[in-house]
């Protein structure tokens, strides 16, 4: 794969997530589409949604429930897009959809490879490819990040680091849909700070590139490890989404 055709691939996901034509992510100007259910969209994603903001850098495409359509048309046209997901532009939104018993909830950064930049990198630990029977026991608080609890079925690959054969770093990805999987990773704190990481996200991704899928990493955009876990493994932002949920999600989560 080049970076274009991974590229093409992660804005056609976008596209069937978001209801909406590849080209709508391409043009200068935002779009406004219903969002409806769609059994090809990524595994996690809960559809229809009120809001959800997307944009590859060009423009906005807002998948939406319609009925919320004057308040976010008002709210795309009047600010510039990167300022569409960002305070203190967001409170305006937010504002707007608090009177609905909803709010900004999820704020993230998605990353891609750049084939130019990926590369396997030295680990001064044996890492080893885990398949999905592998996971059957490491579903434990150390490798929540890689790992989901949740949504086991969709766990299909990792890369495990071990140090006197133990486990002490893992990047694994999730089956998020048909053509790309999300890598996530954990290190244990006493061996943080090695490159342990980057090692592992970088041989996952090309692993995952071997059996024809695209590998995608996300995080919050105020994660600065995270982020600079993604670049020094071979990763470059390539989108932002902003999803507005209920009042009653947003607290359970804030706990």
């Amino acid at each position: 794969m080049t970076n274009k055709d991974i590229l093409e691939i992660a804005m056609k996901q976008s596209a069937i997530d978001a209801n909406c034509k590849i080209d709508d992510f391409k043009g200068k100007d935002s779009v406004i589409i219903e969002s409806i259910k769609n059994s090809n969209a990524r595994r996690y994603l809960e559809l229809p949604i009120a809001c959800n903001l997307i944009s590859y850098g060009q423009n906005i495409v807002a998948s939406i429930q319609m009925e919320y359509k004057d308040i976010v048309e008002k709210y795309i046209s009047k600010y510039q897009v990167e300022h569409c997901f960002e305070t203190p532009n967001m409170h305006v939104l937010n504002n707007e959809f608090e009177k609905y018993g909803m709010q900004v909830c999820f704020m993230a950064e998605y990353f891609l490879p750049d084939i130019n930049e990926l590369s396997v990198q030295n680990c001064k630990y044996e890492l080893k490819v885990l398949e999905q029977k592998d996971f059957v026991d490491l579903y434990l608080p150390q490798w929540s990040n890689a790992l989901s609890k949740s949504r086991k079925n969709l766990d299909v690959l990792g890369v495990g680091a071990y140090k006197d054969n133990q486990l002490v770093g893992l990047a694994a990805c999730s089956a998020d849909c048909e053509t790309m999987w999300q890598i996530g990773v954990d290190v244990l704190p006493n061996v943080r700070q090695q490159g342990i990481a980057s090692a592992l996200t970088s041989r996952l991704a090309i692993e995952i590139l071997a059996k024809g899928k695209v590998p995608f990493y996300c995080c919050a955009w105020s994660n600065i490890k995270s982020v600079r876990n993604a670049i020094k493994s071979g990763f470059r932002p390539a989108w932002v989404e902003m999803t507005i949920k209920s009042k009653e999600f947003v607290d359970s989560i804030n706990g």
